[in-house]
């Protein structure tokens, strides 16, 4: 008499490998999701470009940030989008805002100019969206 042997998985080793897959999942889905956030708060960061590139013309002109605001000197008005609310231009201080959809929360997104003459106009970034780790 011949025995046939068993072929297969035991339920122990199923229940371990669903274990590790669980654990996985839960390290996974707070990297994935906070990926997702920040590709989406991507818009609102290259909304910003074009109110940059004016106020770097505004201040080449004016010899000064003051005085670059939203709808003077060339600078536009911000259309909002689906993920951008809206933003402004104050004495080249850029504020944009995002939307409060799909995981983003209403950051704000300040970009201040550091004016110098004779050398590039230089910005740093502010706003709600450092602290959250979305615009870096």
């Amino acid at each position: 008499m011949t025995r046939s042997q068993q072929k297969g998985f035991t339920l122990i080793e199923l229940m371990i490998v669903v274990a590790i897959v669980g654990i996985l999942a839960a390290v996974a889905m707070p990297a994935y999701q906070n990926y997702m956030r920040r590709s989406k708060y991507t818009e609102v960061v290259v909304a910003s470009s074009p109110l940059k590139l004016a106020v770097e013309l505004c201040a080449q002109d004016l010899s000064t940030v003051t005085g670059c605001n939203t709808n003077t000197q060339g600078i536009p008005t911000l259309v909002g989008s689906k993920y951008v609310a809206g933003g402004a231009v104050s004495n080249g201080i850029i504020s944009i805002t995002a939307t409060s959809v799909e995981g983003l929360s209403g950051e704000t997104y300040i970009l201040q100019p550091n004016y110098q003459a004779g050398a590039p106009l230089q910005f740093t970034q502010a706003g709600s969206c450092v602290a959250a780790g979305l615009c870096k």
